[in-house]
């Protein structure tokens, strides 16, 4: 009998688009975590929040110790400096100086360019949990173990939620609005958004647009998680859709150049 061999180039070309996607995603964690700017937004913003939070008593009511109620909601915010802010504006200055059209004409491709970044953002995500959560442990933090799986599935989703998020901007405005958006909403979103603070302390004017945010979705889920264990489906729910909605809008109006 005649053997095929056209699964072997199939399998080929796999391994080599995977490859590129990884070095892309190495390059890119590696620009991430060298550039000073996004290093404080990424990690040395959110460990000031974590001990101004546990240090001031503005969590007391939310659980029975103040560093059961801070280390969620620092967590999703590492997620929103990550996957939104940093991601937005590396993109967005890429965009300007002829990076991402230059990627995009490679054997990368403009698919494995996004899927690098994606790698990037998780790759950053992990090293975020693992220094904060590391220092919330030390200062006594005990998460409910059972709601372990679902905090980290929260965070996968809530990544790909503000990648998308991120790109969308980046991809449609110029990369100084990009600078100001992304920092102003997280100054904004860290305060009012549901995710430092829970979401029912937004003055009640708010309360019905901040319920819908996908930052009120991924702080109030993730301490209903490791506070008391329990999954909140309605936070998944918006979190799948604003993934759903910000990853069509970001394949229909990204601009390349």
């Amino acid at each position: 009998m005649p053997i095929s061999t056209q699964s072997a180039p199939v399998a080929s070309n796999a391994h080599g688009t995977l490859k590129r996607i990884m070095l892309q995603g190495r390059y890119e964690t590696l620009a991430m975590l060298g550039n000073g700017e996004q290093l404080i937004v990424a990690a040395v913003l959110p460990l000031l929040a974590l001990i101004g939070l546990v240090f001031t008593g503005l969590l007391d009511d939310v659980a029975e110790s103040p560093i059961d109620a801070a280390a969620p909601g620092v967590l999703a915010l590492c997620v929103i400096s990550t996957a939104f802010t940093g991601q937005g504006i590396a993109t967005g200055f890429d965009r300007r100086y002829g990076v991402l059209r230059f990627l995009s004409t490679t054997p990368l491709g403009r698919a494995g360019l996004i899927y690098g970044k994606v790698v990037a953002v998780l790759t950053v995500l992990v090293l975020q949990v693992i220094v904060i959560g590391g220092i919330s442990l030390l200062m006594g933090w005990r998460p409910a173990v059972a709601g372990i799986p679902a905090g980290i599935a929260l965070l996968v989703l809530g990544a790909a939620a503000f990648t998308a998020l991120g790109l969308l901007v980046a991809g449609t405005v110029r990369p100084e609005a990009t600078l100001a958006i992304t920092n102003l909403a997280w100054v904004l979103l860290a305060a009012v958004g549901g995710i430092l603070f829970p979401s029912n302390r937004a003055p009640d004017y708010l309360q019905p647009f901040v319920d819908l945010l996908p930052s009120a979705a991924l702080g109030d889920s993730l301490r209903s998680a490791l506070i008391s264990g329990s999954t909140s489906v309605s936070g998944i729910l918006i979190l799948l859709a604003w993934t759903i909605i910000a990853g069509i809008a970001a394949t229909r109006w990204f601009k390349w150049n």
